[in-house]
């Protein structure tokens, strides 16, 4: 019998739990950007299926959220350099803060004895 899927675990560590809900905030602003037309950033969305990979324990779900935290990050942090446009500071200090939860050391311990 296949185990029940799920969005949020519980059971996680506290750092995953946090990666896991800022994936899903994320994804959700960047829907409602893209909808409304404001600076849209389509690799965010991204975040989403990682959000869901990591709740289900799913080792390709944590690589994709560093990935994309990662290149958003990169992206963010070129426009703000690049163009001075310090209105997505804010943006880029969440995606820091989400790349900081994937790479912390009790959520690398976490997925390399867990995941599947």
């Amino acid at each position: 019998m296949a185990e029940p899927r799920r969005w949020f675990d519980p059971s996680q560590p506290q750092t995953l739990q946090g990666a896991v809900m800022l994936c899903y905030a994320t994804a959700a602003l960047s829907l409602l950007w893209i909808l409304f037309g404001a600076f849209p950033l389509v690799i965010s969305l991204g975040l989403a299926p990682a959000g869901y990979g990591v709740a289900n324990e799913l080792r390709w779900g944590y690589w994709l959220g560093i990935v994309i935290a990662g290149l958003t990050s990169l992206i963010l942090l070129l426009v703000v350099v690049e163009s001075g446009f310090s209105g997505i500071i804010i943006n880029l200090a969440f995606m820091v803060v989400l790349v900081a939860l994937f790479l912390h050391p009790q959520s690398r311990e976490y997925q390399r004895i867990w995941f599947k």
